[in-house]
């Protein structure tokens, strides 16, 4: 079961801080005011980082930029980065051992790992954050009992690790019924398994059960799942039509194969039994921890909370909507970990809206930049299938 503090937080968190009353606007309301709001809060972010973390301090210094030049929406463009490799090499961090209330690593199993660490504060917006935008997609649902299929790390054992702390956290987003972890720990191996065996006695309960279900995590797990349990039954799966899968991790198949997600979104919806609408999936990065949610499009709209600019890789010129950079993440609700300006390793391109009529810019993500394949969550599951 779950931690208390990975369950996102429905009720206002009461901090009067620039940063905690930006967690309490509505997700995808861009307006003046939110626009403003997120400004004095990056603001103050930067100002506590400035002050307890000298290399971040350093490198504020050495841009000739200060908290105070944050004056506008659009000073959020010319403040200075972070990129995320730096966090896999350097602790940095902007609290005490004593101050901390949850640490998280970056990657699954192996590979270099950033230590992301949450002081009590930060801790709670984020909670509050992944209630706020979950919720601003329909997917909150405090009152109904939901069991739980994830394809995830076991929070058991994987408890620091970041994917495990965000997959878990979703299914606080419900009542809880049944949840079964299908990445499951091998004691005598010392090694995470895909338990598919178990995975398909869980759906044929689920199933049988009747009420809704959430499946969670992996994509490739899930529709290897969905194969494995046409093949066992002769037919698909035919789970309450309020069921909603919750991917995220890359669209591969179990080859480790590039899929359409589109193509995806739609095996997996017809494999479950449910509306292609009912099948969201999810961007995030733990060293970033804002949760990006499809739209029933298929679209990753940028909440108020956040802020996604695309830079050219070589010159680090701020693109236009519609070319292909560098993604960088900005985000002020962290106080106790400086990556409030994130330059991450991920390609992708921005949509000014799009016509589901959800507020918000629209995220793309083009993979990888680079020759060398960063290994992480993802790529360390795909090795179980």
């Amino acid at each position: 079961m779950a931690r208390s503090v990975a369950v996102p937080i429905a009720a206002p968190l009461g901090d009067r801080s620039p940063m905690g009353r930006l967690m309490e606007l509505p997700p995808y309301d861009h307006t003046p005011a939110a626009r403003r709001l997120f400004t004095e809060a990056l603001r103050a972010a930067a100002a506590v980082h400035c002050r307890r973390c000298p290399r971040f301090r350093g490198l504020w210094k050495d841009a000739g930029f200060a908290p105070a030049d944050l004056r506008s929406y659009s000073d959020v463009e010319r403040m200075p980065h972070i990129y995320v490799a730096a966090f896999k090499e350097r602790d940095l961090v902007s609290v005490t051992r004593r101050e901390t209330a949850l640490e998280l690593t970056s990657s699954g199993t192996s590979g270099q790992r950033s230590r992301i660490v949450l002081d009590r504060a930060s801790l709670r917006r984020v909670r509050r954050m992944a209630w706020q935008v979950f919720n601003g997609h329909g997917l909150a649902a405090p009152h109904d009992v939901n069991d739980y299929l994830c394809f995830t790390y076991d929070p058991a054992v994987a408890r620091n690790v970041g994917t495990a702390f965000s997959d878990e956290s979703i299914t606080g987003l419900t009542g809880r019924g049944e949840v079964f972890y299908a990445l499951r720990w091998d004691p005598a191996k010392k090694d995470f398994y895909f338990d598919m065996a178990g995975a398909l006695a869980a759906l044929e309960r689920f199933e049988g059960r009747g009420r809704p279900v959430r499946v969670v995590g992996f994509p490739a797990h899930a529709l290897a799942l969905c194969e494995e349990f046409e093949k066992a039954h002769g037919r698909r799966a035919r789970l309450n039509p309020a069921s909603w899968v919750i991917t995220g991790g890359g669209w591969k198949d179990k080859q480790d194969r590039a899929v359409d997600k589109g193509e995806m979104r739609a095996r997996l919806a017809a494999s479950l039994g449910l509306a292609a609408e009912r099948v969201r999936d999810l961007f995030g990065m733990v060293e970033h921890g804002v949760p990006y949610v499809d739209c029933p499009l298929g679209n990753f709209h940028v909440p108020v909370y956040s802020r996604v600019l695309v830079r050219h890789p070589a010159t680090l010129e701020l693109l236009p909507f519609g070319e292909t950079g560098l993604l960088q993440f900005v985000t002020p609700y962290l106080s106790s970990y400086p990556s409030i300006s994130l330059l991450s390793s991920d390609k992708g391109w921005l949509e000014e809206s799009c016509p589901c009529g959800l507020g918000g810019r629209v995220m793309h993500i083009a993979g990888r930049a680079g020759t060398r394949k960063l290994k992480g969550c993802a790529i360390s599951a795909a090795t179980m299938l």
